[in-house]
């Protein structure tokens, strides 16, 4: 994009976000490591973040659907792909012929990717899930048996070559909780049976973000880092993006639209949950729901605007959500095409997506990936 947009943006650094790549590098020095750009990316862009990542020394990059790894074959990225969210009747084909390994965690997708496999003339690149105690995606360890022996007749058929098995922690992000170590226990013992099965992994891999930044010992062959890629911390327990080494990559900016002085007594947006106290200055922030903001954080969502970090003032709507400048701002310390920062980095003084999360009583992860298609994005250091 050659002009920056007036209404609302997002401002994707992607040199944070091979900074953040590195330091995460850094983190497992004897384990490669796959950038996951799932849902466009945690909300930055999926194209450009991998080309990113990749320039930084990423070996792998990661997706939930196939037609997430689909589109970065077809942007013309290279190198290897895994895809893991599988329904029955996907694109095995294509992702087969695309080069992408999938994943799989249960007889039926066995059978489909077998079947895909004939149809394509090429074995599929697979990697098993085990659920070692997530209870989501993965196979059970009662299952565990039959998946791998009828991996490895598909393998001596030729019509699969096992690349990894695999697993996602439930509690990474809370350093201590019990099921940390039982999951890496079952890891491990699902792991060696496969592996005295005749399944010779590429990769085997269980760290996501939280536990590429604190568990070394989960680290295997490969760590799987998603939100802390884009310099966001998984989790306030283990540290903000500064102590973890880390660079928030998006800024989501807005132009202010409107300032006013309104009496006191004045109700402020839909329900009028906001009333004035005195005569103030309201500013209109137009961003809102449609582009991503949470509603849930209405009344406290963080804003910087006019050199002072300001909270939203009764409800954020559809379009837009207004601040209280206070009595003081009627000097005109703020005005309409005015710049706010609704979320950034805080070593610039700068609200965060965990300050809106914690507005908004979400997660981080959440706050990001929302961020709608309808806020361009405007891309640093590309």
């Amino acid at each position: 994009m050659n002009e920056t947009p007036t209404r609302v943006y997002a401002e994707i650094d992607l040199d944070a976000v091979r900074e953040n790549v590195r330091a995460l590098r850094a983190r497992a020095p004897r384990s490669r490591l796959m950038a996951v750009v799932k849902a466009n990316a945690y909300g930055h862009g999926a194209v450009p973040c991998a080309r990113a990542a990749q320039e930084a020394g990423a070996d792998w990059l990661g997706t939930a659907t196939p037609e997430e790894a689909l589109e970065l074959r077809a942007a013309g990225i290279g190198g290897p792909v895994l895809c893991w969210l599988w329904t029955p009747g996907g694109p095995w084909r294509e992702a087969i012929e695309a080069g992408i390994d999938v994943s799989v965690s249960a007889m039926w997708a066995l059978d489909e990717v077998r079947a895909a496999a004939r149809a394509a003339g090429r074995p599929a690149r697979v990697q098993l899930k085990a659920d070692t105690g997530l209870g989501r995606n993965g196979c059970q360890p009662a299952d565990w048996a039959e998946l791998v022996g009828a991996a490895v007749a598909a393998q001596a058929e030729g019509t699969v070559q096992v690349t990894g098995v695999w697993s996602h922690f439930a509690c990474a992000d809370e350093p201590g909780h019990p099921s940390i170590q039982l999951q890496l226990a079952a890891f491990r013992d699902m792991l060696a049976y496969a592996e005295k099965e005749g399944v010779e992994p590429e990769v085997r891999h269980i760290a996501n973000s939280p536990a590429t930044l604190t568990l070394p010992e989960s680290h295997f062959d490969l760590v799987r880092p998603g939100l802390a890629v884009y310099g966001v911390s998984p989790a306030p327990e283990i540290g903000t993006p500064a102590q973890l080494g880390l660079r928030p990559a998006m800024t989501l900016k807005a132009s202010v639209a409107l300032v006013k002085t309104v009496p006191a007594g004045h109700g402020v947006s839909y329900g009028h949950h906001h009333v004035t106290e005195s005569r103030t200055t309201l500013a209109l922030i137009p961003a809102g729901y449609a582009d991503g903001l949470p509603r849930n954080a209405s009344g406290a969502g963080p804003v910087l605007v006019g050199g002072r970090i300001r909270h939203a003032a009764g409800r954020i709507a559809m379009d837009q959500f207004v601040v209280d400048l206070g009595p003081g701002a009627a000097d005109g310390a703020v005005s309409a095409g005015d710049e706010a920062v609704l979320l950034g980095d805080a070593e610039r003084g700068e609200p965060t997506a965990e300050d809106w999360a914690q507005a908004a009583h979400t997660i981080a992860y959440e706050i990001v990936t929302r961020i709608g298609g309808r806020v361009p994005r405007v891309y640093l250091g590309g």
